[in-house]
């Protein structure tokens, strides 16, 4: 610039000095320095011809012009005495190659879709200092706020250079602690559990989960604001979320203020309308909560869907349910009123997807509760936004409208920035039921980009080998319709038991689908091979009996109401099932069988874990059929804890062989609570379980132990979420017993139960 300057004010001193006019005549144009760029290409961006007189603007608009066009690091105007234009330039060079150099966290290929300058381009200094802050951008994006970005040029002939972007990297900035201010009502680790942002922890090395993002703690506020609406605080906001990064640039403090307001109950629904024809009564039955139930904002925004659709069915196309809160602060009472108002009469025009590099189209599309032609429908795309969220595909969704040409029509943008959506587990241990034990597993959740299920998991343990294949196309045939196959393989060592071993294998095909957002139906079919093998001479004679190989030809069927808050830490709610088999279309084994069961969760002063269930199950062989053994009940272990494994029922009174029964009942009660560590993922808890199993087909009273009478036993124990699984440990006592059932006080366990 400094030679621009000087150029600058030399012409303007020859004017002065030469030319007393306003203009100055231009005989001649004479372009010098030029190496790769034709004189024509310069005199295109100049606003001066010769032979003409020209102004000192014309003049200060052609050297910006020429400036402006990249070509060139150096431009100087001079006029000679005969009015000869001499314009002086040095072009900026050409890169020949560009390099990034120290990236190993970020790959190549994103880098490349940030930087300007690429191979061929033309070399300019200030798109360099800008693709170096694009850079570090993407750094901090990936929790990197050390690392430096230093560009070097190395000169080759012909005017080229190549281009090298110098990266250290440094460590990613890990979220050393998350704070909670001002949350009274939840626990920290409550509250932990619903963010995207993690602590840093050893087992989070495959994990970016603890690695700072300011977009993902802008949708953490998001997350806590659900999670707290969703629970009756209607007034809950988040005054603030800090991030305070450390000297070092290596490590962050995240912190994030509340204030959670009043708890509101429901005290009334109403449904009016502005539109005339429009029946309100019918509409309530679209309401999906009534009075007396806490406030939960998810389920009013799922009745507004509910009416708006209801509403389309019946003709009304261009409507806005919108639902208004009146609250009490005083009493806690909260009035919703749900206003249908006319909407605009606005079609959806196209729906555009962007940013969707694996997943396809039509994952995201069949989401939509909205189609291209459709009226448009805030309801309706706000379910969208919330359905495409549950895949878990995604990072970052944003759905946006656009305005079109046509004043009646308008686009849906969706923009998403995918995640990783495979997962990978190894864990080791010990069982007390089945000693010392390594599953490992490998899940795919969006196998080939098409939300498809992918999952392989083998266990191994000292009593129990398992393998299992599994896949699952979540919307066969293009409909809201599950379907899935199985292979699997069980090898048991039931020595001490029953003095036998067992092997299973088999497939299944499976189907599933959703009446409502709780009520789904799944049915299968299993083709299985059973085998009885290396029986013990001494072994009980029933168990000889069945010594050898059988196959079963299953059909059955799962009917599930699913109203738990969540699936994997219940707090609230209940879950009921019931399902039922029928063996014999084919195969040898031939029985009925019923299974159900109950479970209810509720919390007290929000940390108090309550957990009632029952579980019942009757099977009945027909056709002259008994049950086999391997498909028999058994209680004991982590199904009845205080007794061993198979521990209670009809037992060989010599050989003292477990045999099973037709039928059980196993509930109980369970209390959870925190024990002071809830940053390890430790709860504690405390519970009674009974048990009653019945009786197998034909066995002679004579040489079998037997009753039907409740079993009692009641403990503690914790519960701890691993980094490699969940882990019970439990301390049980019998209360209520028969002289030969067999006995267990002290049960460590892998694996979560319902």
């Amino acid at each position: 610039m400094k030679k621009l300057y000087f150029g600058t004010c030399l012409f303007a001193l020859l004017l002065s000095h030469e030319v007393s006019a306003a203009d100055v005549y231009v005989s001649q144009i004479a372009v010098k320095g030029l190496e790769r760029v034709e004189p024509e290409t310069v005199a295109s961006y100049l606003d001066i011809k010769k032979g003409e007189n020209v102004s000192q603007e014309q003049l200060d608009t052609s050297l910006k012009q020429l400036y402006a066009t990249g070509l060139f690091n150096d431009v100087v105007f001079n006029m000679s005495q005969d009015g000869t234009l001499l314009i002086q330039v040095s072009e900026n060079p050409i890169v020949n190659k560009r390099v990034f150099d120290g990236n190993d966290k970020v790959d190549d290929s994103i880098l490349e879709t940030e930087v300007q300058l690429a191979s061929g381009s033309i070399y300019n200094r200030a798109k360099v200092q800008a693709d170096v802050q694009r850079i570090l951008e993407v750094y901090k994006r990936a929790g990197r706020y050390a690392v430096v970005v230093e560009p070097k040029i190395i000169k080759r002939d012909q005017n080229r250079v190549d281009l090298i972007y110098e990266i250290d990297e440094g460590p990613a900035a890990a979220i050393t602690k998350v704070n909670f201010v001002g949350n009274v009502h939840y626990s920290d680790e409550d509250l932990s559990n619903e963010i995207m942002s993690k602590e840093s922890r050893w087992y989070r090395i495959f994990s970016s989960a603890e690695n700072y993002d300011p977009e993902k703690t802008n949708y953490d506020k998001e997350l806590l604001r659900r999670f707290y609406v969703k629970r009756g605080y209607a007034d809950f906001r988040v005054v603030s979320a800090i991030a305070e990064l450390s000297p070092d640039k290596k490590s962050f403090v995240l912190t994030f203020v509340l204030d959670e307001g009043k708890r509101y109950k429901i005290n009334s629904v109403t449904i009016k309308s502005q539109l005339e024809d429009v029946q309100v009564e019918p509409l309530y039955e679209e309401v999906l909560f009534k009075q007396g139930d806490w406030y939960n904002a998810e389920l009013v925004e799922k009745s507004v869907y509910d009416i708006t659709d209801e509403l389309g069915k019946k003709g009304f196309a261009f409507v806005d349910v919108v639902p208004e809160l009146k609250k009490n602060t005083q009493t806690g009472d909260l009035d919703v009123v749900f206003d249908i108002r006319e909407g605009d009469r606005i079609f959806v025009n196209r729906i555009n997807i962007h940013g969707n590099t694996r997943t396809h189209d039509e994952v995201i599309r069949r989401e939509f509760r909205i189609d291209e032609g459709d009226a448009f429908n805030p309801a309706k795309i706000r379910a969208s936004r919330r359905n495409v969220e549950n895949l878990d595909y995604f990072s970052k969704i944003d759905i946006n409208t656009v305005p079109t040409d046509d004043e009646n029509k308008a686009d849906i943008d969706v923009k998403v920035e995918e995640k990783s959506t495979g997962y990978f587990n190894v864990g080791v241990g010990y069982s007390t039921i089945n000693g010392a034990l390594v599953r490992a597993g490998v899940t795919e959740n969006n196998f080939q980009g098409k939300g498809q299920q992918l999952g392989i998991d083998v266990g191994v343990s000292q009593e129990t080998s398992d393998y299992n294949l599994s896949f699952t196309e979540p919307y066969f045939l293009g409909r809201r319709l599950s379907a899935g196959a199985d292979l699997f393989r069980t090898e048991q060592d039931y020595q001490d038991e029953g003095s036998y071993d067992s092997e299973s294998t088999g497939g299944r095909i499976r189907f599933g689908w959703n009446y409502t957002d709780n009520l789904a139906q799944y049915v299968r079919y299993t083709l299985r091979e059973d085998k009885i093998s290396n029986v013990d001479r001494s072994a009980s004679v029933y168990i000889k009996e069945e010594e050898g190989t059988s196959s079963a030809s299953v059909i059955g069927q799962t009917l599930v109401y699913d109203k738990r808050d969540s699936a994997i830490n219940p707090k609230e709610g209940y879950y009921l099932s019931f399902g039922n088999d029928i063996a014999g279309l084919g195969g040898d084994e031939k029985y009925l069988r019923f299974d159900g069961k109950v479970y209810t969760y509720y919390t007290l002063a929000d940390y108090y874990t309550f957990k009632l269930f029952v579980n019942a199950g009757y099977i009945e062989g027909y056709g002259d059929e008994n049950v086999r053994l391997s498909q028999r009940y058994y209680l004991g272990g982590s199904t009845l804890r205080g007794f061993d494994t198979a521990g209670i029922g009809a037992r060989d009174k010599y050989t003292k062989d477990a045999l099973g029964g037709n039928w059980m009942v196993y509930s109980g009660a369970e209390m959870s609570f925190p024990i002071g560590l809830d940053e390890l993922g430790v709860k504690g808890r405390t519970f009674v379980d009974m048990g009653m199993l019945g009786k197998p087909d034909d066995i002679d009273r004579a040489i079998v132990e037997y009753s039907s009478s409740p079993r009692v036993a009641a403990g503690f124990g914790f519960t701890w979420q691993s980094p490699m699984g969940q882990i019970d440990v439990d301390i049980a006592f019998p209360i209520v017993k028969e002289d030969y059932d067999e006995t267990q006080t002290f049960r460590l366990n892998f694996g979560s139960r319902l």
